[in-house]
């Protein structure tokens, strides 16, 4: 399903920033050639605590899906994992390495803990700017 929006984020992927948010998440997974997979039970509602592997800080998130990204299919030489989920340690982030997008499979505009997805806000404008500055060199 979903294979024309697969295929515009691979065409957008360097082109310009690109933040991935739950759905968002999955299919830029996908546009690296990755797999995903449903979920027994799914992952709804908040409380679901999400660790952001850099910095080992906790977040409470708040989930609607049923599908998650298959970590073995995720090309490392293309993304490194930035987020796991502590109940199942499905993959609930990353950073594509080549071009200047991320995803997370939660909602952070969704603000269970109010002040959690800040930084993740800032990175993505972070990413914006230094794109601007980039194409005026």
């Amino acid at each position: 399903a979903l294979d024309f929006a697969v295929a515009t984020i691979r065409r957008l992927l360097g082109a310009i920033p690109v933040m991935g948010i739950c759905l968002g998440h999955q299919l830029l997974g996908r546009a690296l050639g990755a797999r995903t997979y449903r979920l027994t039970f799914g992952h709804h509602g908040g409380n679901h605590p999400v660790k952001e592997l850099a910095t080992g800080r906790i977040a409470i998130t708040s989930q609607n899906h049923n599908f998650a990204v298959d970590a073995e299919s995720l090309d490392r030489r293309r993304a490194v994992i930035t987020h796991l989920n502590l109940n199942d340690q499905t993959v609930e982030g990353f950073r594509v390495l080549d071009a200047p997008a991320f995803a997370v499979q939660y909602h952070p505009e969704g603000a269970p803990g109010p002040h959690d997805p800040a930084p993740l806000f800032a990175q993505f404008r972070t990413l914006i700017d230094q794109t601007r500055l980039d194409r005026r060199v």
